[in-house]
């Protein structure tokens, strides 16, 4: 459970050896494996919650301030995380806001199934979800073609290209979970929440009315806003700003997106994990336990399996668990550090922006 932490904060072990001294705990003899276990657990828990406690609280206070003022939750979470970048620099939180940033972002990302059912997406028809399909390929691939011509790594074309073609942020988180660990990671995927964030933003505003100018009817422009804005959220707000028809039609074609994020982490997981092993014989690619997950809970929820109190639950637990993790996430990255990367990783994400808006467009308009 704690291998993440021994993974990414190997140089920062020895601050958790002095925790039980700092809690006024004594060393106990252990009398039985029981013992051990529950000593294990309770020891682990003192590692994580100072950590965990000040991500839930900036979770907590983005929520608040989201309901208020009618803004991303997201980008209110990362603004603040981000002022507490000097907990992470030492001290007892770092064990917590590394478990924040991992664990509590993969249960999210699994819970995220529950708002998912086979019928929502076999209502649309053919053409939503081809239309969905080749986006979100595309836009994938151009992103990592088009990242290394503008002299950035692969992997942060694959993640912003994911991101902007699939759900935004949690898209960004779950990918970044598979994607190989570099000294990079963090800010790539800090800097990829944010623009997208800010991008989906712009989108929800102007969108509207753009398929208004170009005279798209409800239908046509329900699955153009659901298949190019990148977050939940602004799809429903731009939806439902031009009909309640519009806003039904472009939920059910985000929707559709969101399921395509477990067979994208899938694969980007079974080629990052083949090229880490240099394709040797008898090797099999492993699946993440967030995505089995996510695919249980979609299809627990398409056979009417769940009920709806469970739904909302699983719902409102995966939003809370991602407002937390992106606070963990931005009290990992300094301001100074996104400054630092420029201008050619913005430029790419409204490039991917531009792309599934155009692929999108030209589906509804001519297919």
């Amino acid at each position: 459970m704690s291998s993440d932490l021994d993974t990414d904060i190997a140089s920062v072990h020895a601050l958790f050896q002095s925790y039980d001294g700092m809690e006024g705990l004594t060393s106990v003899t252990i009398a039985s494996p029981v013992q051990t276990h529950l000593t294990g657990w309770r020891s682990f828990f003192f590692r994580i919650y100072p950590g965990l406690l000040v991500a839930a609280t900036i979770a907590l206070a983005a929520t608040w301030l989201s309901q208020q003022y009618r803004s991303p939750v997201m980008l209110f979470a990362l603004l603040f995380g981000m002022t507490f970048h000097f907990l992470y620099e030492e001290g007892r939180c770092v064990a917590g806001i590394e478990y924040s940033s991992k664990a509590v972002l993969r249960v999210g990302v699994a819970l995220l199934g529950a708002r998912i059912t086979a019928s929502q997406i076999l209502e649309l028809g053919v053409m939503p979800i081809a239309t969905v399909v080749v986006g979100i390929v595309s836009t994938i691939v151009l992103g990592a073609f088009a990242a290394q011509r503008l002299g950035l790594s692969r992997s942060f074309g694959v993640l912003s290209g994911g991101a902007v073609s699939i759900c935004g942020a949690s898209a960004a988180l779950a990918i970044a979970s598979v994607l190989p660990r570099t000294r990079e990671s963090e800010r790539d995927t800090i800097l990829t929440v944010v623009t997208v964030t800010v991008l989906s933003t712009i989108a929800m505003i102007v969108y509207p009315l753009f398929v208004m100018a170009i005279g798209l009817d409800y239908v046509h422009a329900g699955i153009f806003l659901g298949g190019t804005i990148h977050d939940v959220a602004q799809v429903v707000g731009a939806g439902y700003s031009i009909s309640s028809l519009t806003g039904d039609v472009a939920t059910y074609v985000k929707l559709l997106r969101v399921t395509m994020l477990l067979p994208v982490v899938f694969s980007i997981a079974f080629v990052v994990s083949r090229g880490a092993k240099g394709g040797q014989k008898g090797w099999k690619a492993s699946l993440p336990l967030f995505l089995v997950g996510f695919a249980v809970l979609v299809a627990l929820n398409s056979l009417g399996l769940l009920p709806k109190a469970a739904s909302d639950a699983a719902s409102d637990g995966s939003r809370w668990c991602l407002v937390t993790a992106i606070a963990a996430l931005g009290m990992k990255t300094s301001f100074k550090d996104l400054v630092a990367v420029g201008w050619r990783p913005v430029a790419l994400m409204v490039l991917e922006t531009s792309w599934i808006a155009a692929v999108t467009i030209v589906a509804v308009m001519f297919a």
